[in-house]
């Protein structure tokens, strides 16, 4: 689970709780819906993420086109390195000699923030039987419980740092074989600051995360890509690239960046598979990844041009990686670590990956809505020199392709109502060994639609009882065309999904 985008999971199964939970789950979604419809004429000033708005003082919709689509201002927020004040509390600890006597006196408050989804699963066919206390279909669950920094350090240092509570029954069927409840998540530690050459203006820092893309400021690549919420136990495509959360939570990086006029922003990162020691003692699997890289090297570079209420965006990103494919099967599960020494054994030999994304984005911001498109596709050779001597793939090179075509509407009060839908396809290489676990035996492909109506009540108000909470409430369905290398069956996949999303 850890790793992924906001939706924080890709599993394959069910969990539940009785049905009478399910009845009194939907009664409280009504009961939702229908007071904060209530509050929409009558609710006071505004508030965003929690520990992000107690820092900016900002409304959801400065920074947030929706939950966690981000705005041009919410850019640049995150590629200032989560630092920007303007709150009734002071940005950092220690004020710097620099702030004004008037931020000086202001009370400072750590960026913590939290967050916990409820999901309804219901698939179109009961998938196979999971584990007790967990059923075939119609399944209620909780996950993630998620805590953050979410803010500055430092007058130049800031973070987005995640860990999150993965055990089931709680988070849903599939924890690690190794008894992990708590794990580190989606992270990204940044030094930024500023200057400027003539009529160049640049920004510039330095950023260590823990998953590929999860530091771009877009949404366009595949940290932060739609859906920001998804089942944790409905079933999905058993293949990605490796760019796309392969390596989540596996790895450390250091980069560095920089974004000329808001115009042009370039990045080099050099990312590394953390030993399975240091894996364990952050609550990560080893065995989760496809082996121990060698140094990755990861390139971004993308140019966005705006004029009036128009923003274009287009760019490439990629990533070649070198992976040594483990060479025993993982331990059983409640294993130690360290491990036997045989368990972590990897081929001498390296497969190597290269991932070549290119990306764009449209946004229009009118009176009182924002208009989204997107676009990505990511072509990913797979040169296999390890797996393929080693009877773990049948070719010796293999293709894989991601595309995704995004179209969004929100509307209303700082984007309360947001409709969403999007293409998906995935094609690649024929390989009955490397695929031989999918339905298809053989092949990769994979494609459908999703579609979701999103309600924010308090996106542009303060919640009864308590300010900085926020609350999003989502209806998801997912239609498969193609599900792991064949379209029998595979609308048998099909996914409704209910959430309820409380931040605070």
């Amino acid at each position: 689970m850890t790793g992924e985008r906001l939706s924080f999971g890709r599993g394959r199964h069910a969990g539940h709780w009785r049905v009478a939970v399910v009845q009194y789950f939907a009664r409280i979604a009504i009961t939702v819906f229908a007071c904060a419809y209530l509050t929409i004429d009558f609710a006071p000033s505004a508030y965003a993420l929690p520990s992000f708005a107690r820092q900016t003082g900002q409304p959801c919709g400065s920074c947030h086109t929706d939950f966690a689509g981000l705005t041009p201002y919410g850019r640049r927020f995150k590629i200032g390195g989560y630092t920007f004040g303007g709150g009734q509390y002071r940005t950092a600890l220690f004020p710097s000699a620099d702030d004004s006597s008037d931020n000086a006196k202001k009370k400072w408050v750590p960026p913590i923030s939290m967050m916990t989804i409820v999901g309804f699963t219901n698939t179109q066919v009961a998938q196979p039987p999971p584990t007790a206390p967990y059923s075939t279909n119609n399944n209620t669950v909780v996950s993630p419980v998620s805590f953050f920094w979410g803010g500055a350090i430092t007058d130049h240092l800031g973070a987005f740092a995640q860990m999150t509570y993965n055990a089931p029954p709680l988070g849903g069927f599939g924890a690690d074989p190794f008894g992990h409840t708590w794990t580190w998540d989606n992270t990204d530690v940044r030094y930024a600051d500023s200057t400027s050459i003539g009529k160049l203006s640049i920004t510039y820092g330095i950023t260590a995360n823990n998953n590929p893309t999860v530091q771009d400021p877009w949404n366009t690549t595949p940290a932060w890509a739609f859906p920001y919420a998804s089942s944790t136990v409905a079933p999905t495509p058993g293949s990605h690239t490796i760019i796309d959360g392969t390596l989540a939570a596996h790895v450390a990086s250091v980069g560095v960046y920089a974004d000329f006029n808001d115009l042009l922003y370039l990045e080099a990162t050099a990312y590394h598979t953390l030993d399975p020691s240091t894996q364990n003692a952050l609550g990560t699997d080893p065995f989760g990844a496809p082996g121990m890289s060698t140094v990755s090297p990861y390139w971004r570079a993308a140019i966005e041009p705006h004029w009036g209420n128009h923003w274009l965006e287009v760019g490439t990103f990629g990533m070649v990686s070198g992976i040594h494919p483990w060479a025993a099967p993982p331990a059983g599960a409640g294993t130690p670590l360290p491990l036997p020494a045989v368990t972590t054994v990897t081929f001498p030999q390296t497969d190597k990956f290269t991932d070549i994304g290119f990306d764009s984005q449209y946004q229009y911001q009118g009176d009182n809505y924002w208009f989204t498109l997107r676009g990505t596709y990511i072509h990913e050779y797979q040169k296999l020199d390890a797996s393929f001597p080693n009877g773990l793939s049948s070719n010796p090179t293999n293709d894989l392709n991601e595309a995704k075509g995004y179209a969004s509407l929100a509307y209303g009060s700082n984007n309360r109502v947001v409709l969403t839908g999007q293409y998906f396809n995935t094609w690649g290489t024929p390989d009955p060994l490397l695929y031989g676990s999918l339905a298809s035996a053989f092949s990769p492909n994979g494609s459908g639609w999703i579609a979701e109506i999103a309600y924010i009540p308090f996106i542009s108000s303060t919640a009864p009882g308590w300010p900085w909470l926020n609350m999003r409430i989502g209806l998801q369905h997912t239609w498969y065309q193609r599900f792991d290398g064949t379209s029998v069956g595979a609308a048998n996949n099909n996914t409704t999904f209910l959430y309820l999303w409380l931040a605070m």
